[in-house]
C-alpha cells in the first residue's frame, strides 16, 4: 500500500488549491484517512480528517481551517482530497496525508505520503 500525495504548489492569499491522495495496492480497506501539515518551527498540526471511513462518520478540521478547508473522500477511487479555499500566509506549511489500512495478513497499519509543499504569499 502506498499514498502518493500531489496538488500542492505557490499561491496568493485569498486563493485556493486543491490536494490530492491516492492510495495504491490491492486488497485493503481503508479505516480511515487525514491530512496534517508541518510548518517550519511548528508542531505537526492535524489540519482534516475522516476518524472512520468504514462507519461513514463526518469529517473534522481544525479549528484554524473551519469554514476554508473541505476533506472529502472518493471510495471508488481511493482517493482523499483536501479543497482550500481563501487560503492565508499562516497555511504555508509542507501537508501529508495520512491513513490507517487493514490488509491482510498484516492487519491494521499507518501511511504516511510524502509531503507536498503549499506556499501562501501576501
Amino acid at each position: 500500500v502506498q499514498l502518493q500525495a500531489s496538488g500542492g504548489g505557490l499561491v496568493q492569499a485569498g486563493e485556493s488549491l486543491k490536494l490530492s491522495c491516492v492510495i495504491s495496492g490491492s486488497n485493503f480497506v481503508v479505516n480511515n484517512m487525514g491530512w496534517y501539515r508541518q510548518a517550519p518551527g511548528k508542531e505537526r498540526e492535524m489540519v482534516a480528517r475522516f476518524p472512520d471511513l468504514t462507519r461513514n462518520t463526518n469529517p473534522t478540521y481544525a479549528d484554524s481551517v473551519k469554514g476554508r478547508f473541505t476533506i472529502s473522500w472518493n471510495n471508488a477511487g481511493k482517493a482523499v482530497y483536501l479543497q482550500m479555499n481563501s487560503l492565508k500566509p499562516e497555511d504555508t506549511a509542507v501537508y501529508f496525508c495520512y491513513g490507517n489500512v487493514w490488509r491482510a495478513p498484516t492487519g491494521s497499519v499507518d501511511y504516511q505520503g510524502q509531503g507536498t509543499q503549499v506556499t501562501v504569499s501576501s
